[in-house]
């Protein structure tokens, strides 16, 4: 989340990274919440929201088992639509804070907000933590009884199932009250340090201090000598930083391995996977084929890189350098964004429009600025809302694709928000699908309007390297975040142990064409998932793999996908992966399934190396 503050009218600014090539970038509009985080409703609408939860409790608490026992499923329903429209309004201040949080966490007046509303929205979830313990409660046939008498709780039905998942884990209602209480200066408190000193953390370029998304930025420079000292320049910044890097990481890993005993998780990942809704061997045979496929994927082409860049071996700030046939030409916003709504068009209209709106909707933040949050992310918001969506913008072919990702997965919310507050949310494993499907289109329009050989391959190359990152390197996160997580039950872990950890896993599965010295040894510690949302990064592999098969059964069946499509978007979190796969004929807990995904990538680099 970045910089600056909120924007309550129709404005544009330039980049601030220096490019003037890219054009105006755009910032988002925030006013839909409020005018600024001095906006005198924000306090009205917290106290009225928090007064709305107490009389939710007074009317509900303890009396759910009696209205089931009663066979009153139109109460219960009544009482559950209640709950939903509590979970907008408590989103709607939510979703703005941790907006304007991300827009510039330099602010004081953003970091006091963010840190308000964290504490108020656990004095909510206290509230409210009743009404679901006393849902699970109510027997699961019982339930299905209800359901099967009242149409407006039936709706309800998936929101139920999804809630008995947590069941088995779930403690005595006061100690999940002390927990939700506790959670504002506990893991929220670690995020918050984590990203205040992620957004203050400068590299020193050339005697001018620089943040780290633009020295990150200088990677992709086709300047050898620029690439190398921007890479040693991230990692003494980083090994300046480690020791507080590796405090957080320790305590949180503690703090999730504390909860999980108490809860019964016997697996590291398993609060992640009943999370995705995700049977644990699905993911385990993600990960194994995944595993698997590091020699014939992204070692032969790292392998291949090298030998194109004229190089035994690359070093690890060559990694995403560009090809010798690359112009290196940035891209405009205008540009990037006539790219992907053509895309989008050439699969459906619908899409192209639905992806249009963030643009003219000023739902859009690109500018990279100092303060604001690194990488990208789309938010939903609420239903009452519209999604935004982040970025910072630099121009290179690689943020057009991470727009087209981004656009996906708000076109997924946009579809998705109809179905409400409880339902919309859709679990990581499926959120990624979107994303990586917008982001196949895009490439497949590039590919198809290449100018020349020269420029085909480029492109090749540049999506089998997105590829990578987005199935390999994450299945190389998630193998780390295992290790980490598992030697922490044995006790803390020094700088050493982390590094030691990260080498060995990111020579596995980068290869030998890839030297990595000591100094990349602290890479791991500016990952965000690692501290937001343990074992999420599976999830990008995940929709990798299951979009290669999606989008080959596309081009199998192009008639009517579409209609298909769109219904998986707009179903939300109602359905699971089985049943959302089911109408294109897949399945991934099929172990194939997986495999199927991962020889699209092989094919493209069959295909590169046949053009070289």
């Amino acid at each position: 989340m970045k910089r600056r503050d909120p924007v309550t009218s129709p404005c544009l600014d330039k980049a601030e990274s220096g490019a003037k090539a890219l054009g105006e970038l755009p910032r988002w509009d925030l006013s839909v919440f409020y005018k600024g985080p001095d906006d005198a409703r924000i306090a009205d609408d917290r106290k009225a929201a928090l007064d709305e939860a107490a009389r939710f409790a007074e009317r509900y608490e303890t009396k759910l088992a009696a209205l089931a026992e009663a066979g009153d499923a139109l109460a219960l329903a009544e009482a559950i639509e209640a709950y939903d429209g509590l979970q907008d309004k408590a989103g709607r201040l939510g979703s703005y804070a941790s907006l304007l949080y991300a827009e510039d966490s330099t602010i004081p007046a953003h970091a006091k907000l963010y840190a308000d509303i964290q504490g108020w929205s656990a004095d909510m979830a206290a509230k409210l933590l009743f009404f679901t313990l006393e849902l699970n409660a109510i027997e699961e046939e019982k339930l299905a009884a209800l359901c099967a008498r009242e149409p407006r709780l039936a709706r309800y039905r998936p929101f139920l199932r999804d809630l008995a998942l947590e069941r088995p884990y779930e403690l005595a209602a006061d100690m999940e009250r002390l927990l939700t209480e506790k959670s504002v200066t506990g893991r929220a408190a670690w995020n918050r340090l984590f990203d205040e000193s992620m957004a203050r953390l400068r590299v020193e370029l050339d005697g001018e201090k620089v943040s780290l998304n633009e020295a990150l930025d200088k990677l992709s420079e086709p300047d050898e000598k620029l690439r190398e000292k921007a890479g040693k320049a991230i990692a003494a910044s980083f090994a300046e930083e480690v020791p507080l890097y590796t405090l957080i990481t320790n305590t949180l890993a503690k703090d999730k391995e504390i909860e999980d005993r108490w809860r019964g998780f016997e697996d590291v990942a398993m609060s992640r996977h009943v999370a995705n809704r995700v049977e644990a061997p699905v993911v385990d045979a993600l990960q194994s084929a995944v595993q698997a496929s590091y020699p014939d994927i992204s070692h032969r082409y790292y392998a291949l890189k090298a030998k194109w860049m004229g190089k035994e071996r690359l070093n690890f700030w060559d990694r995403n350098a560009p090809l010798p046939e690359d112009d290196n030409k940035l891209v405009s916003w205008e540009e990037a964004r006539e790219t992907v709504l053509s895309a989008y068009a050439g699969f459906d209209p619908e899409m192209a429009r639905l992806a249009g709106d963030f643009f003219e909707r000023q739902w859009i933040h690109a500018p990279a600025r100092r303060g604001k949050a690194p990488g990208a992310f789309s938010h939903p918001t609420v239903p009452s809302a519209h999604p935004f969506v982040l970025l910072n913008y630099m121009g290179r072919p690689r943020d057009v694709m991470t727009l087209a990702h981004e656009l996906g997965h708000g076109v997924h919310q946009v579809l998705a928000a109809d179905q409400g507050p409880l339902l919309s949310d859709t679990p990581l494993t499926l959120a990624e699908t979107a994303s990586v499907f917008g982001e196949m289109l895009t490439f497949r329009r590039l590919l198809a309007n290449a100018k020349d050989a020269s420029q085909r391959r480029v492109l090749l190359a540049s999506k089998i390297e997105d590829m990578i990152n987005t199935a390999i390197r994450q299945i190389a996160f998630y193998t780390f975040e295992r290790r980490v997580h598992e030697a922490r039950r044995a006790g803390e872990l020094t700088s050493e142990d982390l590094g030691k950890i990260w080498m060995e896993i990111q020579g596995e599965s980068l290869g030998p064409a890839i030297h990595l010295d000591t100094e990349y040894q602290n890479f791991w510690c500016y990952i965000p998932h690692f501290i937001h949302a343990p074992f999420y990064v599976y999830a990008y592999a995940f929709g990798e793999c299951l979009v290669n098969s999606l989008y080959a059964a596309y081009e199998a069946t192009p008639d009517g996908f579409a209609q298909k499509y769109f219904d998986v978007l707009r179903a939300g979190g109602t359905l699971r992966h089985k049943e959302l796969l089911a109408p294109f004929g897949l399945d991934a807990s099929d172990p194939a399934f997986w495999d199927q995904g991962l020889s699209v990538i092989r094919g493209l680099i069959d295909e590169l190396e046949a053009d070289l």
